[in-house]
């Protein structure tokens, strides 16, 4: 065991050697690029369950102002049909009146 000076000039150093870092390193950017398409994929889930979930709504509040529509609808002609029986009645009974005097 002779002391070694220092390294030649412009040559670097690696503790540890190349290989050693490489397999020290590689597994945890493998860990780390699968933990990122993890952590994508559920963003991208969540996003579409956001997407899907908004539509939803829309299409509720279309159904509701739809259904609302509707039942006026329905309530209007109601109406109109009583209005026009009464108005029938009250004609009817008039001319009954006119024609016994």
């Amino acid at each position: 065991g002779r002391p070694q000076g220092p390294p030649a000039p412009g040559k670097p150093i690696f503790l540890p050697s190349p290989e050693r870092l490489v397999s020290l390193l590689l597994p945890m950017a493998v860990r780390a690029r699968l933990a990122g398409m993890i952590v994508e994929a559920a963003a991208a889930e969540q996003a579409a369950r956001m997407t899907a979930m908004s539509a939803a709504a829309d299409n509720a509040e279309d159904l509701a102002e739809y259904l609302t529509r509707l039942r006026n609808r329905l309530r209007q002609q109601e109406i109109t049909t009583e209005i026009l029986e009464v108005v029938s009645g009250a004609e009817a009974l008039r001319q009954g009146a006119a024609g016994g005097d």
